[in-house]
């Protein structure tokens, strides 16, 4: 047995150059760009509820997920979560140059980069209680890839980690199977024989098999287990549920959502620098492509697997859509989008920036550098909202306590109806940075509290405030029913609360259908 001291050296000696670069890029990037959302307190209206959370959300089909977030603690410790996410997010790095055979330092740079400042990365930091454990679901999702392709029975491994990626957080089955694509697109445009590649695709086919079946198989296992049926939310209870017409136009809408978060989604192009950026690298890859076309015109094999890949990327995009059609879409779930970029750097230095075109190279790189800058400065743009989203929301929320406190009649304990979200009548937005966090869920938005639970939570943890907050169905029943409510003024009017019948009402509002 090799002594700690000897087994180091093994391992130090089997490190590439090229990992060590990928790694430590992404790592200190990453430290770069996202460390003030560490270094603050500034919960978004999900973690008001998640200072302490033991993440069970088996209901949700992540059942893995209690284990990945368990590493960190249950408690909200942005720190500690941060550093550890930021830890997987590099690794994954590692594998993706391997797996996109990425081999010169600067591309290898810009890759680990691009894939750490992509703005969804910083929606998993505004649910900062989580990011550990997603972080970890897309370093598995992608470890499935690796393990597949490299190892010739690897796929049963892949299997096991695709299906514990997705019993943390499903999303990144499409992170998944867009590496699939290019890894397979790459072996049908080399040299070998059709027995070959069949059996090439049938190792990718087996793990997604594998991976997708036994992630079914553990939780329904669990579920029985604990008693617990799937959650209506996002449509999880409905999942594979898709046949029909009902098919045909979930499949539209898959390939509609797809270019309109490309072209219209205010990520990948929200201005006129990563427009421009955007278009150089189209242009490179066309002119690599064309190259291609050059060597392989005559070739079936080459035009049909470019017939498939274009035709299947959008649906692997948003294959989540697929799984589970009445899901709210939303940035957080589209990491799997920074791959138009990956995949264009890794394709471009493959097939165009051969020796004498120094130009196509700088062009890259250019292009390269200006969308990890225009994320870096989106993101952090988003986290100055989210502090300053906290701050007014703290402010608010000490009025609104201060009046409770001062209103005749109540009493510490005293059931408490809160409705309806902060009015926009005597509180117009404020928030100035829509036009670049409108899509960055989140990091958007002007206060964190929408319902009674949200001012419950928040009295608590930051205002060390005790509110008897009523129940939501008992606040739906008051709310329709109740004249006294209704005849109540919007805070901060004088007679915004009021004491009735043993309750006090208060009134956020400015209109009743608002809520």
């Amino acid at each position: 047995m090799k002594t700690p001291g000897e087994a180091l050296h093994v391992l130090k000696t089997h490190i590439k150059k090229s990992w060590k670069i990928a790694f430590l890029s992404a790592f200190l990037a990453g430290l770069l760009i996202h460390l003030p959302v560490w270094t603050m307190d500034a919960p978004n209206h999900d973690g008001l509820a998640s200072v302490y959370f033991d993440q069970n959300m088996i209901t949700s089909g992540r059942w893995f997920l209690t284990v990945a977030c368990g590493i960190s603690s249950y408690y909200t410790l942005p720190w500690l979560i941060g550093i550890i996410s930021l830890l997987c997010v590099s690794i994954t790095c590692v594998i993706l140059i391997e797996l996109l055979e990425v081999k010169h330092t600067e591309w290898i740079v810009l890759t680990s980069v691009l894939f750490v400042s992509f703005p969804a990365l910083a929606s998993t930091y505004a649910y900062i209680f989580t990011a550990d454990g997603y972080m970890f679901a897309l370093l598995l999702s992608v470890l499935a890839v690796y393990l597949t392709k490299r190892y010739r029975r690897g796929f049963w491994a892949g299997g096991l980690c695709l299906a514990f990626s997705m019993g943390t957080y499903q999303a990144y089955l499409s992170v998944c199977m867009l590496l699939c694509l290019y890894v397979l697109a790459q072996r049908f445009t080399e040299e070998g024989s059709l027995k070959e590649k069949a059996f090439y695709v049938s190792r990718f086919l087996g793990m997604g098999v594998t991976g997708v079946s036994l992630y079914y198989v553990i939780l329904q296992i669990l579920l029985k287990a604990e008693g617990k049926a799937l959650d209506t939310y996002q449509g999880i209870s409905d999942m594979t549920s898709v046949g029909g017409a009902s098919l045909i136009h979930t499949i539209r809408n898959m390939y509609k959502d797809f270019f309109v978060f490309v072209f219209r989604g205010n990520i990948l192009s929200n201005n006129i620098f990563s427009l421009t950026a955007a278009l150089a690298l189209a242009v490179l890859f066309l002119t690599a492509a064309l190259r291609l076309v050059k060597k392989y015109y005559k070739s079936w094999w080459f035009w049909g697997t470019f017939a498939v890949f274009a035709a299947v990327f959008p649906l692997a995009a948003n294959i989540i859509i697929f799984v589970s059609p009445q899901v709210g879409y939303h940035l957080l779930m589209r990491y799997q989008y920074v791959f138009l970029l990956l995949f264009c750097v890794a394709f471009v230095e493959k097939y165009g920036t051969g020796r004498g075109e120094a130009w196509r190279q700088w062009l890259l790189l250019g292009a390269g550098t200006v969308f990890c800058v225009n994320f870096a400065v989106s993101v952090n743009i988003g986290y100055g909202n989210l502090q300053k989203r906290y701050e007014k929301t703290y402010a608010y929320c000490v009025r609104l306590a201060d009046r409770i406190e001062q209103t005749e009649g109540y009493y510490t304990g005293m059931p408490v109806v809160i409705m309806g979200v902060v009015g926009e009548q005597n509180f117009p937005p404020t928030d100035i940075t829509t036009s670049v966090t409108g899509n960055m869920i989140g990091l958007c938005g002007d206060y964190l509290c929408y319902t009674g639970p949200n001012y419950k939570d928040f009295f608590k943890h930051y205002l060390g405030i005790t509110i008897e907050v009523v129940e939501q169905d008992v606040v739906g029943q008051i709310y329709n029913t109740s004249e006294i409510y209704q005849s109540l003024d919007s805070f901060p009017g004088a007679n915004c609360t009021k004491v009735v019948d043993g309750m006090l009402y208060v009134k956020t509002e400015n209109k009743l259908e608002e809520y």
